[in-house]
């Protein structure tokens, strides 16, 4: 069975840092671009990242760009969302999304279990 599940949110401090886990099982993430998304509550879902199957490449919605950064090791099969610099407007719950080839073109077609990530003083 294909599963992806992120992990790692938690309840931090405005300028403070997390790391997501995105772990894939039943499926290699070697051949395939992961994006993450976030939802906040009343929002729609919106994709703020993403990276290519090699790590070469990689995307940033302008609100995050300098402060989120993605990376991935195939060899664990898992990516990676680092988070610096977190601030209230940050708050929702995080996604990663398998897309359907190597680069990041859009078409997801699997969205994991999400983890909340809460920024509050």
């Amino acid at each position: 069975q294909l599963q992806l599940v992120a992990s790692g949110g938690g309840l931090v401090q405005p300028g403070g840092s997390l790391r997501l886990s995105c772990a894939a099982s039943g499926f290699t993430l070697d051949y395939y671009a992961i994006g993450w998304f976030r939802q906040a509550p009343g929002k729609e879902r919106e994709e703020i990242s993403c990276i290519s199957s090699s790590g070469d490449s990689t995307k940033y919605v302008s609100s995050v760009k300098g402060r989120f950064t993605t990376s991935r090791d195939n060899a664990k099969n898992t990516v990676y969302l680092q988070m610096n610099s977190l601030k209230p407007e940050d708050t929702a719950v995080y996604y990663c999304a398998k897309g359907p080839s190597r680069l990041c073109v859009g078409g997801y077609d699997y969205w994991g279990q999400g983890t909340q990530v809460t920024v509050s003083s």
